[in-house]
């Protein structure tokens, strides 16, 4: 295949070409914390699917952290890689490892030390906290490989090499499936059974998305010296990353403070909740990669200086974001009910099913927005206009935190889900203000590899 396609090919196939495997990828990824969520529901206990859904929204904010780095990390090889300047892409790959190899060791010795505190902190009910501790300290121990995993893959993706990461992913997901079931089943390690085999299979898909990287690397720039760290590369790399680990660490947190507001609901309402949220996070996965896709691919043509392309890309988004959406609600209108029993089984409690339906029924209209609010993000990160980004990221952010906290207590538990499309709706419209402004084309970062 076409190593420049991105730059070349037609923008709807240019799109799907990078965005299907990473979609792919990521419903795999989904699919196996579900897996996780089902085996604990279903062959532990209600209680225990409420300790994994409690810590669910804080392990979040981790991956996030590591995602957001990985996407802001890319944006500038892929600006590199666009602009052929195979030195220089070398340079930025190397500092984002070693960076965030450090950052991963910091925030996995930080988590370790405070994890009971933080799960006490979001009113996690007293009868998950001792599951939900354990839980979360086996992930802390793998965060580095988390860290390297996803760094690695956003790497893949900005040499267009979105196939890599997906057969990793699809190995580490059946891997990790195979080794929960085992482990829940076989051994009862119940909660822990199911944050050991996460860690293993994490562990070694990293190691070996590493030594294929390091092969891959060798047939640019050849020969030429490259340090693992450079400062000028860190700085140019922070100022994309860290808007990027912002928007998706602040989204993150917001869903952290808005489940410690759940939680407060107990422990049946929040089993019902965490089902739920598993089954929107599939929804929002196509999404999400369809945003992803317009950022590198806005990033090389920028790099390219093909600005009308750019253009043609976001319009093609519109259409297959309405696409998906319309299959999501279909999916959701009709199914809700065996996917809520599909986590709770026959047991489960008819307060925790009540809460998951009504969470599923309403959402089933909204997911248009976040896929219009993606792909304007998109083409704001892939050009470095972070600003406006990150202020519309914001806005949607507090939207959600404000009504859950505020409504929730004095009119139920269904406005954490209402709030949510009039977060997703007001991030889109500031976007598409500052994307019609064509501000972007000027971004420093558009201009950075030309000046």
């Amino acid at each position: 295949m076409n190593k420049d396609y991105l730059i070349q090919e037609k923008p709807l196939r240019a799109l799907l070409l990078f965005a299907l495997p990473m979609m792919i990828g990521n419903l795999f990824q989904q699919f196996y914390t579900m897996v996780d969520s089902v085996v604990v529901g279903r062959f532990v206990s209600e209680q225990a699917l409420a300790a994994v859904g409690a810590s669910y929204s804080l392990t979040t904010v981790f991956i996030s952290i590591a995602t957001g780095g990985g996407v802001g990390a890319s944006v500038i090889t892929g600006q590199y890689f666009g602009a052929k300047d195979y030195r220089g892409m070398k340079a930025s790959i190397r500092t984002a490892l070693s960076t965030f190899l450090v950052v991963s060791l910091v925030l996995g010795g930080f988590g370790l030390l405070f994890s009971r505190e933080i799960m006490i902190a979001l009113n996690t009910p007293e009868e998950v906290l001792a599951q939900a501790t354990e839980y979360l300290n086996i992930y802390f121990l793998g965060l580095p490989f988390l860290f390297m995993y996803n760094v690695l893959a956003a790497m893949f993706n900005a040499l267009g090499r979105s196939k890599i990461p997906l057969y990793l992913l699809i190995f580490s997901s059946l891997f990790n499936i195979g080794l929960d079931v085992f482990m829940v089943c076989s051994l009862h390690m119940g909660v822990a059974g199911v944050a050991w085999a996460t860690l293993i299979a994490q562990g070694i898909s990293a190691v070996f998305a590493f030594l294929i990287f390091m092969k891959e690397l060798r047939q640019y720039a050849k020969g030429e010296r490259v340090a693992w760290f450079y400062q000028e590369e860190f700085k140019n790399m922070t100022k994309v990353a860290l808007p990027s680990i912002l928007q998706q660490s602040t989204v993150s947190i917001g869903m952290m403070l808005v489940q410690s507001v759940v939680n407060s609901f107990g422990a049946e309402m929040l089993a019902g909740f965490s089902a739920a949220m598993r089954i929107e996070s599939l929804c929002v996965v196509p999404m999400a990669a369809m945003g992803n896709a317009i950022s590198s691919y806005t990033a090389q043509n920028i790099g390219a200086r093909k600005f009308e392309r750019v253009k043609q890309g976001y319009h093609t988004g519109y259409a297959i974001v309405a696409c998906i959406a319309i299959l999501l609600c279909l999916w959701l209108e009709l199914f809700y009910q065996p996917l809520i029993q599909l986590f709770l089984g026959e047991e489960g409690t008819q307060v925790a099913i009540q809460t998951g339906v009504g969470y599923l029924q309403f959402m089933g209209w909204f997911f248009v927005l976040i896929g219009l609010k993606m792909i304007t993000d998109g083409v704001l990160r892939g050009a470095g206009d972070m600003t406006m980004f990150t202020i519309a990221n914001l806005v949607n952010l507090s939207i959600r935190v404000v009504v859950a906290i505020t409504m929730a207590p004095r009119f139920g538990i269904s406005m954490v889900w209402v709030a949510v499309p009039i977060g997703w709706l007001a991030n889109y419209l500031i976007s598409f203000v500052e994307y019609r402004s064509g501000k972007w084309q000027g971004s420093p970062t558009a201009n950075h590899h030309h000046a």
